[in-house]
């Protein structure tokens, strides 16, 4: 079991890296003014070697991969909400943690009322310092 607890956090960084790779590219490409006959590879390529990707890491999603993030407005330049989502639950659980109880009745209604049930009812910040 200490084995398999050790190991949860192999390879992380990695992933990481990868992960952040492909938000940071998703951003460049929504902040060009020059879309139109643009070299997805070159851009990619260019992107990777202004940021420092290490060629092993690869990318998560890849940008011909990504046809949800050019799909309408709505979703523009938005591929680091995934990763920021992971952020907030991470910090959610560990109010849990510190609470020394992960099933803890006054978190989880406080959780369900102010994050999972409150929608845009109320600035996010807020909501979730609430």
């Amino acid at each position: 079991m200490a084995k398999i607890k050790a190991a949860r956090h192999f390879n992380q960084g990695f992933e990481t890296v990868r992960y952040a790779a492909s938000t940071l590219i998703d951003l460049a490409l929504h902040e060009r003014d020059d879309a139109d006959g643009i070299d997805i590879a070159a851009f990619e390529t260019a992107e990777r070697e202004r940021l420092g990707v290490p060629p092993a890491a690869g990318m998560n999603h890849r940008p011909p991969h990504f046809g949800h993030i050019f799909s309408d407005d709505a979703y523009a330049a938005g591929y680091y909400v995934y990763m920021w989502a992971e952020v907030l639950e991470a910090e959610a659980f560990a109010a849990f943690e510190e609470a020394g109880d992960p099933f803890d009745p006054e978190l989880a209604d406080k959780l369900y009322r102010y994050i999972y049930s409150a929608g845009d009812a109320r600035e996010q910040r807020a909501a979730f310092r609430a």
